[in-house]
């Protein structure tokens, strides 16, 4: 297997980037390059990351975007194929990466991301998302549409060196790169078998504002697309509906009954002032949507008895609370 160089993004993420990187030490593929990228951590991060072996770049936080933070990434990294996984994010089971990578055995694919799952702390509308983007299938599926995503994906180096990712964009950088590479006849592939934990736990404010800087970029890749006040009515309607289904099978509805339509009205209320943003996105817009005030310095499958799970063994919840 060629060099792999593995980028991770982080900004504040001292209480996750320690079990992300136990997590990449203890995969069954070795001959790894981890680089990690940050943006300013004030909180121990860096600190963290430095007990192993990686190379750390710096970039400022007037500086970032999530396409000009990956291109640094990039740039520094000397593997054929390179894994992109965010700093909050940690892999269930020893052979993440193998699984992750192994599409390319095929010369036409161009990028591999693989399951996501929450925690039962994650909101339990974003557990339901997970369940839906990330499919449980026995299978990779092979697309050829641009549905990606950075949390927990890979890419050919020889591609991006081609066309970098877009630095202008507040956020869905993955989508842009795959929908252009996808014209140039390459396929993406979906590989449940790549499972990772996404650990999100944000304020209403902090899920508004990513969903918001998610429209505008959606918007700018897309710009025949709208999302309507019908829309924002009727997408809300349903999904805290569905959510309270789900919810009430899975006996957790008397725990969520508030929680669920909070998350969801910040969800496609973000969508929907995300399509109405009509003005360039200044660069205090972009402080908020990158670095909020708010923050501080400081159902799938069953588990698989026959993979190598990782031990964690500082983590703060076990895998039996994983959904």
């Amino acid at each position: 297997m060629a060099k792999v160089s593995i980028v991770i993004r982080c900004y504040n993420e001292a209480q996750h980037i320690g079990r992300l990187l136990d997590g990449i030490l203890h995969q069954s593929l070795q001959n790894l390059e981890i680089i990690v990228v940050d943006s300013g951590s004030t909180d121990g991060t860096v600190e963290i990351a430095s007990h192993y072996p990686i190379k750390l770049l710096s970039i400022r936080p007037q500086d970032f975007s999530f396409g000009y933070a990956l291109n640094v990434g990039c740039e520094a990294a000397t593997g054929e194929f390179i894994v992109l996984a965010s700093a909050h994010v940690f892999p269930i089971y020893q052979d993440w990466l193998e699984n992750l990578l192994a599409p390319f055995s095929n010369s036409k694919i161009a990028l591999t991301y693989g399951k996501q799952r929450g925690l039962d702390t994650s909101q339990y509308s974003e557990r339901q998302i997970f369940s839906t983007w990330f499919p449980d299938t026995s299978d990779i599926q092979i697309q050829d549409n641009p549905f990606c995503n950075n949390a927990n994906a890979a890419i050919r180096r020889s591609l991006w060196v081609n066309h970098s990712y877009d630095e202008s964009l507040t956020g869905l950088e993955d989508l842009a790169w795959a929908k252009h590479i996808l014209t140039q006849g390459y396929h993406v592939a979906y590989v449940p078998q790549a499972e990772i934990i996404h650990v999100h736990n944000e304020t209403p404010l902090r899920t508004y504002n990513r969903y918001r800087r998610e429209a505008i970029a959606l918007k700018h890749i897309y710009p025949q697309e709208n999302f309507t006040l019908w829309d924002f009515a009727r997408l809300c309607i349903s999904n805290i509906t569905s959510d309270y289904a789900h919810a009430l099978r899975d006996n957790v509805l008397s725990n969520q009954w508030r929680a669920i339509p909070t998350f969801r009205l910040m969800q496609f209320w973000g969508t929907y002032c995300g399509y109405q943003q009509r003005a360039p996105v200044s660069k205090q817009l972009r402080q908020t949507f990158y670095y909020p005030r708010s923050l501080s310095k400081s159902p799938s499958t069953s588990p698989n008895t026959t993979r190598q799970v990782i031990n964690y063994a500082s983590r703060p919840q076990s895998l039996e609370q994983v959904h």
